[in-house]
């Protein structure tokens, strides 16, 4: 059975923190859940895998599609890297409330005390609020000791680098970064595929049942990276029907698309698949062999590593973000 453009269906994942904009603003139906804090469009993680929605895919899980169509489906380089194990988790978060200060751990941590990835992340914010901040790393240089005296007598906030946050604002966030998503924000996220957090604070906060949620303070410590950095935050400038690149590491490439026109893409020297998520306005994705594929806010649509290129068709004006395995 031959590969297409991938649609999967949205994992939806009530949040403390969690509020309404995934229905508001994305469109999408999170159900009974009384919030929708995250949403997982394209997922690896176990007891979370992601499956196809639409067409003669529909139902197979996307571990399924790879241990079946290899390389040709993520990508040769990236299938003997990863083997069956899908290496990015996509995500849309919509916060009602400040997340809880964390910190995730590098590959060798995770590897070491999870047998998993790392998680090495970006933000891009579509939509921020007036006043809206999240925490990126540090506002000076401190030691583990500096952070631990802060930690424990309840000024950790003083030493943490705290950014006012507009709509269109990208940041790139390497494991060991402590950061935290603030109130007002939605979120589309791309990282390593890799469940892993340590909660460091949580603000006080109980469940309904009066329960506060786990800490992980002596985890955090060894997975925390205290260096100082003068900018947090990643500098572009928008190019119309041009790719902007916005991240480039050793886990994935991130472009971002302002489309008004047709535009092509050759991914004739890329071996990966392609992921586009949608972040305003609709469109339609053309591929070499003619299969039309719609794309809307709030889409992810996977493109198999077979195709080479393809044509992306607005209607109007199209936004997306662009990303795939380097």
């Amino acid at each position: 059975m031959s590969l297409y453009p991938l649609k999967f269906k949205t994992i939806y994942k009530e949040k403390i923190w969690g509020g309404d904009k995934i229905r508001s603003v994305l469109g999408k139906d999170y159900g009974d859940l009384s919030n929708c804090g995250e949403t997982w469009e394209i997922s690896g993680v176990e007891g979370n895998i992601s499956v196809v929605e639409e067409g003669k895919l529909a139902g197979n899980d996307l571990k399924t599609l790879i241990n079946r169509y290899k390389g040709t489906f993520v990508g040769e380089k990236v299938y003997n890297q990863f083997g069956n194990e899908f290496p990015l988790l996509i995500k849309f978060i919509d916060a009602n409330a400040d997340l809880s200060i964390q910190v995730h751990p590098n590959d060798e941590l995770a590897k070491e005390r999870h047998n998993s990835f790392g998680k090495t992340e970006m933000w891009y914010i579509m939509h921020a609020t007036k006043g809206a901040t999240l925490i990126s790393g540090f506002n000076q240089v401190v030691s583990k000791e500096d952070y631990l005296e802060n930690f424990n007598n309840g000024t950790l906030s003083d030493i943490l680098n705290v950014e006012k946050v507009s709509s269109d604002d990208v940041y790139f966030l390497p494991a060991g970064r402590v950061h935290t998503i603030g109130k007002g924000l939605l979120v589309a996220e791309i990282q390593q595929t890799s469940d892993v957090t340590y909660r460091i604070y949580d603000f006080d906060r109980t469940d309904e049942q009066g329960n506060k949620r786990e800490l992980h303070t002596e985890q955090a410590l060894n997975a925390i990276d205290y260096n100082f950095y003068e900018n947090y935050k990643t500098d572009y400038q928008d190019t119309d029907n041009e790719p902007v690149r916005l991240v480039d590491c050793q886990y994935f490439t991130t472009n971002k698309l302002v489309l008004s026109e047709p535009h092509r893409r050759d991914y004739s020297t890329l071996d990966s698949f392609v992921i586009f998520i949608c972040l305003e306005g609709s469109g339609t994705i053309r591929t070499a062999d003619d299969y039309l594929c719609k794309i809307k806010i709030g889409d992810s649509i996977l493109i198999p590593a077979s195709y080479d290129s393809l044509e992306i068709v607005p209607d109007g004006n199209l936004k997306l973000l662009e990303t795939y395995v380097p």
